[in-house]
């Protein structure tokens, strides 16, 4: 099925995303399911409740907006999760002075794994605070970074 761009859909719902304080961080579209998926975000965090006031928020503009041209599909919203990998350059200013885990696509210096500080970034590399020392890694060889959950 065709849908408007993801990048008109989401300049459309951030307009009802700010005066609410949710940042959109992700949009899916799954074209199996005929569902269209908006991943928020809060200084916070985000509960069934913020899930469910957005999703009310939004139902009758974005039928407005029309994104499957007419066609039937489900409109969820949702939490990105803990292990989401950051994408934005707001998921990497959040997070820097806190512990993230990396994995790489290739091993650099044998390992294609680490966990630090994230003390830097720009858009090209990271730099992170390790055990064994400060880590600039280029940004296209990590497969992944995302905060590290530590389960006490």
């Amino acid at each position: 099925m065709q849908i408007k761009p993801i990048a008109e859909i989401r300049r459309f719902l951030e307009k009802y995303a700010e005066p609410m304080g949710i940042e959109i961080v992700d949009i899916e579209w799954n074209d199996k399911e005929s569902s269209l998926t908006v991943f928020i975000e809060t200084e916070s965090g985000v509960d069934l409740d913020t899930c469910e006031k957005f999703h009310n928020a939004i139902l009758d503009p974005i039928d407005i907006l029309d994104p499957t041209f007419d066609k039937p599909y489900t409109l969820n919203v949702s939490s990105p999760g803990l292990d989401r990998p950051f994408k934005t350059a707001r998921d990497f200013e959040r997070n820097v002075g806190k512990e993230v885990e990396l994995k790489l696509f290739a091993p650099l210096k044998g390992k294609k794994f680490y966990e630090g500080v994230l003390t830097a970034f720009d858009e090209n590399s990271v730099t992170v605070q390790t055990q064994q020392g400060e880590l600039k890694i280029a940004r296209n060889k990590i497969a992944k970074i995302n905060k590290a959950i530590k389960f006490d």
